[in-house]
């Protein structure tokens, strides 16, 4: 089965198998938002996935 390239690029899986992606919300209008803010959506968040979606999204 092929891999969703553009899916696996936005996606990192860690060295325990956990995969972050990046927060939503960061693209524009920024500026008007609180600098913690801003710094807290720099950082990844824990993304959810059903084994069978990383299977098919992620493989290797």
């Amino acid at each position: 089965m092929k891999v969703n390239k553009s899916y696996s690029k936005r996606l990192r899986v860690t060295r325990k198998g956990k995969i972050l992606a990046r927060k939503p919300g960061q693209n524009h209008f920024n500026a008007k938002a609180p600098r913690s803010e801003q710094l807290d959506h720099k950082r990844s968040a824990e993304f959810k996935m059903k084994p069978k979606d990383i299977a098919r999204f992620l493989q290797k």
